[in-house]
Parts: structure tokens; C-alpha cells; sequence
């Protein structure tokens, strides 16, 4: 039993933010999924995969799975470029390529 301990990324449907600052606890799949012949949707017997776990920082995580007993890979998160545009910028005199929707 393997755990990642990674931060949320930002959903691509929001704007800010929000809770991407959390660090998240997930374990990896111990048994493959498996299409059920009636209905056609995946299952899976491994009721690990539904459990994610919150923590403030990464160290919290680290402590828990030291403390538990159960093996971890960190993955350190991509840092994001600072973008400062604002709107006016669309319509500025300085743009290279005429603003047109």
C-alpha cells in the first residue's frame, strides 16, 4: 500500500485559488478497476481509493505515514508564473496584433 502525497491542483473551472494551499493524502489503486457486465461502469474492490486525506502542511502528511506505518512519494507541486495582465490590455495601443474576438 503506497500513498501519494501531492497539493490539489487548481480546477480548470476557477478562477482563484482555492483549496489548492491544502496538501492531499491519496492511495495508490491496489486492484485494477474492472467494467461490470450489466450496467458497463467501473468498480473496483479496493475501498482505499475512495479515501483522501487533508493536511495543512507536508510535513503533517510525511508525519502520518511515518507514524502509521505506510510508504510515501511526495510529489512537490509545479511553481506557476505570476501573470499581472489586466483587462485594458487587450485594448492598448502597444499591442503587437489587433484585439478582435
Amino acid at each position: 500500500m503506497t500513498a501519494r502525497i501531492f497539493k490539489a491542483p487548481k480546477n480548470a473551472m476557477q478562477a482563484g485559488l482555492a483549496k489548492t494551499k491544502d496538501w492531499q493524502l491519496d492511495y495508490e489503486p491496489e486492484q485494477a478497476r474492472v467494467i461490470e457486465p450489466l450496467m458497463g461502469w467501473t468498480s473496483s474492490g479496493d475501498m482505499k481509493q475512495q479515501l483522501s486525506i487533508h493536511f495543512d502542511s507536508k510535513e503533517e502528511a510525511v508525519a502520518y505515514c511515518e507514524r502509521e506505518g505506510i510508504a510515501y512519494q511526495v510529489i512537490e507541486p509545479k511553481m506557476r508564473a505570476p501573470r499581472t495582465i489586466a483587462y485594458a490590455d487587450n485594448f492598448a495601443f502597444r499591442r503587437s496584433e489587433p484585439w478582435s474576438h
